[in-house]
């Protein structure tokens, strides 16, 4: 008789190549329960990921009086981003730029190095399919008795499971939504308004459409989204060499495959006694044995399945592991895993990251608190004063970075004998003081005048000097100052 320790399920590859039609109804996949050390790992990565997308707009931290008191936030009304300590201005936009670059490479390296564990472990998709299979499973039971409901006629008993599941996850759906605009606006305040109907009508636009995707990707759409709507499984075939981590059936250990008889020996036949495990176990419908697949999310969900199996029959475990293209060709359970994280594309993917994380975090750390813009006026180009003297006009703007109220020094230089004033305001000398309020940008027209004889042509170059009245920090903006022709 065959092995009874072992349970043999009847099912199919639903992804498999020769099962799937270009054109054709989906087929529901409804994965098994898998228990194992990568079961409990994912369980941990989804708690932590979920934990921070849910919690992280309710951190608190202190600006000052000027400033929101919320620690990550997308502030459209301010146009600021603040990222706890780091507060990023519009033009500042290229540090965005860099994050992705980051991103990017950090998922090359990871998936040159382990294949789709991204995909696998802390992809959106991944994590809220879990979830959602999850409730599933709660109300539902395990595979089994989720394909024997399916099958039921409809009755009482199957609708109220179908309504609360299908609640739950439009609840979730909610949450996430609602998760997300509170990225955007101070999540308490924004809260209040939500339950009160006094949000803005985006905020209530912004939570339903992201609501609707939550439940329609995670609930009824899942694998379909990582085959057919994710562009990455079809990038990350360049990304993986032989000497890449996968999830690998082990061929020249498994086949011959097929039933085993308790106490039958195991002399020229495989290790794989085909109770189908690691396809039941599959959220994406795949056979791990047909080799890789573009499907294969490297969940390693089958690893725990078969290596269940493995300790059931008495065998090695590992005949689906984690190994190199080459080792899916080794019979050898004993063989040590020989790994080469360090090679050409590794290294060019670290000194990558590490060049752009250093050049961003310089940057960061030595970019100036403030910021000065200079605009000369085009009309007219100059005017000439009564006394023969020459006048330009130029917008003066001063951003001033942080959370207090500065003064800053206005000088020019360039030209013998110039005058300067704010508008409004009378002939002045050098330097003007001027005042901007904290954590703002304060626009100024500043007149300029000077001799005409001081002028040795038509357009002289000349510096506009701002300074903090404290800290002496400068900026110097060089622009033209125009008189008529010599």
């Amino acid at each position: 008789m065959v092995d009874s320790s072992v349970e043999n399920i009847d099912v199919r590859p639903v992804n498999k190549k020769e099962n799937r039609a270009l054109f054709a109804k989906r087929e529901k996949i409804q994965p098994k329960k898998a228990r194992g050390n990568f079961r409990r790992l994912k369980w941990i990565i989804m708690g932590i990921t979920l934990a921070i997308y849910y919690i992280t707009p309710w951190i608190r931290w202190d600006r000052g009086e000027s400033g929101p008191d919320q620690a990550v936030l997308v502030d459209f009304a301010r146009e600021r981003f603040y990222f706890f300590f780091i507060e990023l201005w519009p033009q500042e936009v290229y540090y965005i730029t860099g994050l992705l670059i980051l991103a990017a490479i950090s998922l090359f390296l990871v998936t040159s190095l382990f294949g789709r564990a991204w995909c696998g472990y802390s992809c959106p998709q991944t994590v809220w399919t879990d979830l959602f299979i999850f409730v599933e499973r709660m109300v539902e039971g395990d595979r089994n008795a989720r394909l024997r409901l399916d099958k039921e006629p409809m009755s009482i008993s199957k609708l109220s499971k179908r309504v609360l599941k299908h609640s739950i996850w439009l609840v979730i759906g909610v949450l996430t939504g609602g998760a997300w605009v509170f990225y955007f606006a101070d999540a308490p305040t924004l809260l209040r308004e939500l339950l009160t109907f006094e949000a803005p009508v985006i905020a209530y636009s912004s939570v339903a459409v992201l609501t609707a995707t939550t439940y329609v990707f995670g609930g009824l759409m899942r694998e379909q989204v990582c085959t057919y709507m994710c562009p990455w499984p079809r990038i990350q075939g360049a990304m993986v060499d032989e000497d890449s981590l996968t999830v690998t059936y082990h061929e020249a250990r498994g086949e011959p495959r097929g039933p085993h008889k308790k106490g039958d020996p195991w002399t020229d036949r495989g290790h794989c006694i085909d109770c189908n495990q690691c396809v039941a176990v599959c959220p994406m419908g795949i056979d791990i044995r047909d080799g890789q697949q573009l499907e294969c999310i490297t969940c390693a969900l089958c690893i725990d399945a078969c290596d269940d199996v493995m300790d059931k029959i008495d065998l090695p475990r590992g005949l689906i592991s984690y190994d190199t293209y080459a080792g899916q060709f080794d019979s050898d359970p004993d063989r040590k895993l020989n790994i080469r994280f360090i090679r050409p594309r590794t290294i060019a993917y670290g000194l990558i990251l590490a060049l752009v994380g250093a050049v961003m975090v310089f940057t960061l750390f030595n970019r100036s608190v403030l910021d000065v813009n200079v605009i000369r006026d085009r009309n007219p180009l100059f005017v000439t004063l009564s006394d023969g003297s020459i006048r330009n006009g130029y917008t003066v703007k001063i951003l001033n970075k942080i959370h207090e109220t500065r003064q800053f020094l206005i000088e020019v230089k360039g030209v013998k004998g110039a005058q300067a004033w704010i508008e409004s305001g009378p002939p002045l000398g050098l330097p003007i003081l001027v005042t901007v309020p904290a954590d703002a940008l304060s626009s100024y027209k500043l007149f300029v005048s000077a001799p005409s004889e001081s002028l040795q042509d038509k357009s002289s170059d000349i510096d506009i000097v701002v300074a903090d009245f404290e800290s002496g920090e400068t900026d110097v903006r060089t622009t033209s100052f125009k008189g008529p022709e010599r």
